[in-house]
């Protein structure tokens, strides 16, 4: 008897030519890599104008002092995200709940829903957030906050949650109607079928479109400076049209990318992950 199974000599050999041809790849994507991007530095930084630019957008100085009020100001974004982002997510399940509805009785929500989709994705965002922060508190209502932020805030929730509703919408449809029937022949009303077996499996399947949306809601969030909120595009604005430099604006992109590129990546990674389980259960 053997000890074990090991790979012959052919195996070896293509083993080590596949080990080569990944080595060449990576050592091509590399080199090409680095030229392109080299080239592309020396183009910039010897181009006739550079040197007012290097002055004008990065400028080390003004990056250090405008620093504190930019990052006072971007906690102002984070927050404003991070309160959003739930009610978005429960007020568009809501309405594609609406939408997917079947009883008559049903109707006008069902209309209201459309009325609402079509409306608030017909609107630019940064519109809508400069009519109710400054106009909701010029109404002196009542018993609501008139906070410009509060209301940039509900602009948000309005404009996205109309996105993010047709996103939970088209997970809805993408479920059998088959799976409704089984549900139903179980004993399950029309409702329990949706909420123990269609919603579940939707918002499975709609998870990374819905963090692509809430990536490009953390950038949004800046909108609110048309506002005249203080959050950091304001402060860095505030700051550049005091000195007349505009590094402050790149020190802010730079917060955003800081945030918006890990939930860009983890996206991608649940993208792939969703389409493997898709693939294996097609198998």
């Amino acid at each position: 008897m053997t000890d074990g199974w090991s790979p012959s000599g052919r195996e070896l050999e293509r083993r080590a030519a596949r080990r080569r041809l990944r080595l060449r790849s990576v050592a091509v994507a590399t080199l090409v890599t680095v030229v392109v991007f080299v080239g592309l530095g020396v183009g910039l930084t010897s181009s006739p104008g550079w040197p007012s630019v290097h002055e004008l957008f990065f400028n080390g100085f003004h990056a250090r002092e405008s620093f504190d009020a930019i990052l006072k100001g971007f906690w102002i974004n984070v927050k404003l995200f991070l309160v959003c982002e739930p009610v978005i997510l429960v007020l568009a399940l809501a309405v594609a709940l609406a939408r997917s509805a079947r009883s008559p009785w049903l109707v006008p929500l069902r209309i209201v829903a459309v009325v609402y989709t079509d409306l608030f994705r017909g609107i630019p965002t940064i519109l809508l957030v400069v009519l109710l922060a400054f106009g909701m508190p010029a109404l002196r209502l009542q018993g609501i906050p008139n906070s410009p932020l509060f209301w940039a805030g509900v602009a948000l929730v309005l404009s996205y949650g109309a996105y993010v509703a047709e996103v939970f919408r088209a997970g809805i449809d993408s479920i059998h109607p088959s799976q409704v029937v089984s549900a139903q022949a179980l004993g399950l009303s029309r409702a329990q079928a949706m909420r123990f077996v269609v919603v579940p499996q939707a918002v499975r399947r709609v998870i990374p479109p819905l963090l692509n949306d809430f990536v490009s809601l953390q950038k949004d969030t800046a909108l609110v400076a048309a506002a005249g909120i203080l959050d950091a595009v304001f402060a860095a604005r505030d700051y550049g049209n005091f000195y007349f430099n505009y590094t402050p604006l790149v020190v802010v992109a730079g917060f955003f990318v800081v945030v918006t590129v890990p939930l860009a990546r983890v996206t991608d990674w649940l993208q792939r992950r969703w389409m493997e389980r898709e693939r294996a259960g097609a198998l």
